[in-house]
């Protein structure tokens, strides 16, 4: 890009192009207001691709059949710049999916199409066309967007807007992006009174309804409409077929004002994302450093320290509902606690017994939860093993071994130990709260603390605090 161009980096304008309603020419939209925006301005790159599977994409751009990703890649990680092709009229594309379905089983985030593209160093326009229906990549295509426009052509695609709209309400955004584009107007129709034709008449329902409208509108052709369907089953372009036509001229007044409107945009939300993207990562990055600076190191049974070493022997994480105590166990201590003083598995355990083998496997994947409490004047543990959804599996109260911490032959309550280390209060006493242990990978323990696995955890925490009411 030159450097005169408004954009600092490969952070693309993005247009979504989007309606409920099927047959509002969306598509055409879409494809030629891409090839009249690099006809208008050669300097800036624009880019094309679509959530649809009709594949008009592809047939209109594709010079030459390639092997090439589609937008599942796109959705699945890879950059946006390693799957565009240079198409024809000078406009990049990426190719299209025949069917996203297990892609979009992976979108866990109203914002994750606009991570992609603030990651995908795209330059210039990005135009977005979706399919006719506000499913999850529509919706991430819409938040990702710098102007949506939303063809209408008639009374029911003006109704359908109100889903965009109350889209945006419910995610608390700004819906100046927001803008209806008069599509397929026939200008023989005229109507008796104030609204003397469609678009007169959808302008002003739109604005009664506070929707923004757009002033240039996109008239109904049939020349236009034969570009699309005829003998070759080719697409030609408005650009070089339709000259001569309303629409060419309309597409010329659409696309000088989609330029106006990147120019003056200095900071495009795929910069913002990615600005906002780069302070969460350090946000993360702190957030981890203070947990792992809260967290001990060494296992609380037998002392040996079990982070910063190739052991690869911390098991169990474990935190104290008021996050005063955290770290990590040794798994066969942890195990130990688990045989004989919740399960009373009697004497030494042999780790080939099936018994002691099958706990191993259970508590794999299970979370445990301990809490004190004190019942005349004894105090008791009251213990809690859930599933990996929260769901309570066993829940019982249990007596420290005898001599209140120490177990007969002198060896100590690995129970009273654990409510000790964990759980001390004042002058001997326990605080009122509960530990809960989770399994962890061996191999990388501390992945427990990073953003994603650590939600989870206290999440679990909240689950596990609601078995104790």
């Amino acid at each position: 890009m030159q450097s005169s161009e408004p954009q600092p980096g490969n952070f693309p304008y993005v247009i979504t192009i989007s309606s409920e309603k099927g047959g509002v020419g969306k598509t055409t939209l879409a494809t030629n207001l891409a090839i009249f925006l690099k006809a208008m301005n050669d300097d800036i790159p624009v880019s094309i691709f679509s959530f649809d599977n009709h594949f008009t994409i592809d047939k209109m751009f594709t010079i030459r059949p390639q092997q090439a990703g589609t937008v599942a890649d796109l959705i699945t990680g890879t950059k946006g710049t390693d799957l565009l092709q240079t198409g024809q009229y000078g406009v990049n594309f990426i190719h299209s999916s025949a069917n996203l379905t297990k892609e979009k089983s992976l979108i866990k985030s109203p914002m994750d199409i606009a991570r992609a593209i603030a990651l995908s160093d795209i330059p210039g326009i990005l135009i977005i066309d979706t399919r006719p229906d506000l499913e999850t990549l529509t919706e991430n295509a819409l938040y990702a967007a710098d102007r949506v426009l939303i063809p209408v052509k008639d009374m029911p695609s003006l109704e359908n807007c109100k889903n965009i709209f109350a889209l945006f309400d419910k995610r608390g955004l700004d819906k100046k992006s927001l803008v209806l584009l008069p599509c397929l107007i026939d200008e023989r129709i005229k109507f008796d009174g104030m609204f003397v034709d469609q678009k007169t008449l959808l302008r002003a329902f739109a604005i009664n309804r506070g929707y923004k409208c757009h002033d240039v509108f996109i008239s109904k052709s049939p020349k236009v409409e034969s570009l699309n369907t005829n003998p070759d089953g080719k697409i030609y372009p408005i650009l070089t077929h339709g000259r001569g036509t309303d629409v060419h001229g309309q597409f010329v007044a659409l696309a000088q004002e989609i330029l106006k409107e990147y120019k003056s945009t200095k900071e495009p939300r795929s910069l913002l994302f990615h600005q906002w993207m780069s302070s969460e990562t350090q946000r993360e990055k702190d957030a981890f450093v203070a947990r792992m600076g809260g967290t001990r190191k060494d296992c609380l049974f037998c002392g040996k320290e079990i982070l910063g070493t190739d052991t690869k022997s911390a098991g169990y994480y474990f935190e104290t509902a008021d996050g005063s105590q955290a770290g990590f166990l040794e798994s066969d201590c942890f195990l130990k606690l688990l045989s004989a003083s919740v399960f009373n598995m009697k004497g030494e355990v042999r780790y080939d017994d099936p018994t002691f083998m099958l706990l191993v496997e259970s508590a794999r994947k299970s979370f445990f939860a301990f809490r004190v409490i004190e019942e005349n004047s004894k105090n008791r543990v009251e213990f809690r093993r859930l599933d990996n959804g929260g769901n309570l599996l066993t829940g019982r109260t249990i007596d420290f071994l005898e001599n209140a911490g120490s177990a007969p032959g002198g060896r100590s309550c690995p129970l009273f130990t654990f409510a000790s280390e964990s759980l001390s209060g004042y002058d001997g006493s326990f605080r009122d709260s509960f530990v809960l242990v989770q399994p962890v990978n061996p191999e990388n323990p501390e992945d427990i603390l990073q953003k994603e696995h650590y939600r989870g955890f206290a999440s679990m925490k909240a689950k596990a605090a609601a078995t104790f009411i």
